[in-house]
């Protein structure tokens, strides 16, 4: 069955406040992470067209390439390695404007300019993150960083 959002707002806050809920609408009673987490990739990539919308999740000591939607991205990162591994190991979200100054940045893809990931929490032990990242410098604001948190605050139930 296919799904369309409706989406209201033209400032980022707005369009946060109209998907979340959708997103937790579709969701429903479904159980499943890998179906929970590639909806929420693609939702996420549709509604603000970012460059790469997806998750890593813990395994084995080491971040393993979840659901996502762009291009073709590394499968495994090491943590505190680049920005997802830096999430990992400090249990914080980070916003990196520009890529290319923050200090063993991983190019996945070279187009990808500015980042935000957000660690997914399980108790105090994080369990996964999300990768945003836009082919823009400077494409995320404490907006996305607010929205996004609170969208995995509600993700870690399903873990």
């Amino acid at each position: 069955m296919a799904e369309n959002f409706s989406l209201i707002g033209n400032t980022r806050e707005e369009q946060y406040t109209s998907l979340l809920p959708q997103i937790q609408a579709l969701v429903g009673d479904e159980q499943n992470l890998v179906a929970i987490l590639s909806n929420t990739a693609a939702a996420l990539k549709q509604q603000f067209e970012f460059f790469w919308v997806g998750f890593y999740l813990v395994e084995n000591e080491q971040l393993i390439l979840g659901p996502f939607q762009g291009t073709v991205a590394c499968m495994r990162i090491a943590k505190g390695k680049g920005v997802c591994g830096t999430a990992w190991q400090e249990a914080t979200s980070q916003l990196v404007p520009d890529v290319d100054v923050f200090p063993g940045h991983i190019a996945c893809s070279n187009d990808s300019k500015s980042e935000v990931v957000i660690p997914i929490l399980k108790g105090e032990k994080v369990v996964a993150v999300l990768d945003v990242d836009s082919d823009k410098l400077d494409d995320f604001s404490q907006t996305d960083l607010i929205y996004l948190e609170k969208l995995c605050k509600w993700l870690s139930y399903y873990f």
